[in-house]
């Protein structure tokens, strides 16, 4: 099996945010690869990583730092592939890390999502695969409906409740 995303943290302790990923990526059937790596501490690697990720296959990057949250924009300037980076709230409730991910200058976009909203960068990992891949399509397809289902029976359940004073 060979990844078509990368998963890159800048620490390992982004890990329990990055998992809601991973999670998502399995349930598209979407192989996968993690790594650790710093813009700060690992520029070198980091550099590595981005100018080989596409020959070695992957298709999408999905990035997450918090604090100065460099890591996403860094590996965006050297790459053509899609980033989606994800803020982690570590200082200043994520904001700063948000601020920093989000506010790329031209021509060096980063796809950002909200602040420890690795699900989010996942789930459009696997839309812009879905583009050129009709069975990652249909999985979406179905999730969305699922989403769908879930409030439906939400507002069944809620008609259940009672209070004096609910008109519905």
């Amino acid at each position: 099996m060979k990844p078509r995303v990368s998963i890159i943290m800048g620490s390992v302790s982004d890990l329990p945010v990055l998992e809601k990923a991973a999670k998502t990526l399995c349930d598209f059937e979407i192989p996968f690869e993690m790594h650790a790596l710093s813009a700060h501490r690992t520029p070198a690697e980091v550099e590595d990583f981005a100018r080989n990720a596409q020959p070695r296959g992957i298709e999408v990057i999905i990035a997450a730092a918090g604090m100065a949250a460099h890591l996403p924009g860094v590996i965006a300037a050297m790459t053509t592939l899609p980033v989606i980076g994800v803020p982690v709230k570590s200082s200043l409730e994520g904001v700063d890390a948000l601020l920093a991910i989000v506010q790329m200058p031209p021509g060096i976009p980063v796809a950002t999502v909200g602040i420890n909203a690795a699900q989010n960068a996942a789930i459009l990992a696997a839309q812009i695969i879905a583009t050129g891949d009709p069975a990652v399509s249909e999985k979406l397809k179905t999730y969305k409906e699922d989403l769908k289902t879930k409030i439906v029976s939400a507002n069944e359940e809620l008609k259940s409740i009672k209070f004096p004073f609910k008109t519905n």
